[in-house]
């Protein structure tokens, strides 16, 4: 994929590798790494919270897909973000097509640049504290997919945070609850 951006020219990381820099019979390397417990909860019941702005999309579409089609009663809230609407809502019209059909029962959008105050997924976590707080008492699941860097270390703070405020609980005791969460196998996380 080849385009022009602002009188920039740009490209697509994996398109424009394989046009450019793959000759012809020749073999690109993939690397596969297996996350074997990042899995839809096996209770239908159990609501499903997926943070994954980005290209860490890719794995909630499956999950909705999965717990559309195993007629799942658990609700499900995505947070999705990335740089702009107009141009980085991806599966914008999936989306909104599993909301009227009722298999996603929130979607949260964070665009950090389509106003001067960056707008995070973490940001719209806090926004809505008290009912991802409610969600996980619920028996709720929390997973995060994306950039490891800095993203997944800034939800993860944010969730801290939103168990801390709306559990009424001090710093060591949010930390606990979170790390009781991961022991349940409720907050999961496949970030790269």
């Amino acid at each position: 994929m080849r385009y022009n951006n602002a009188g920039r020219e740009r490209g697509g990381v994996c398109s424009t590798y394989l046009a450019d820099r793959v000759a012809e019979g020749d073999q690109a390397g993939i690397f596969v790494s297996v996350n074997k417990s990042f899995r839809v909860p096996v209770d239908q019941h159990a609501p499903v919270i997926m943070v994954g702005p980005g290209t860490g999309i890719a794995p909630f579409r499956a999950f909705l897909q999965e717990r559309q089609a195993a007629g799942a009663a658990g609700r499900n809230w995505l947070f999705f973000g990335d740089q702009t609407r107009s141009s980085d809502f991806i599966y914008e019209d999936e989306l909104t097509s599993l909301m009227k059909a009722g298999v996603l029962s929130r979607l949260d959008l964070a665009f950090s640049r389509d106003q001067q105050e960056k707008i995070y997924v973490q940001t719209r976590m806090r926004e809505n504290g008290k009912e991802l707080y409610a969600w996980l008492q619920e028996g709720g699941h929390f997973y995060v997919c994306g950039d490891a860097s800095r993203m997944a270390k800034d939800v993860d703070k944010a969730l801290h945070d939103v168990i801390a405020e709306h559990g009424g609980l001090d710093a060591e005791a949010a930390t606990a609850y979170v790390n009781q969460l991961k022991r349940e196998k409720r907050y999961l996380r496949d970030v790269y």
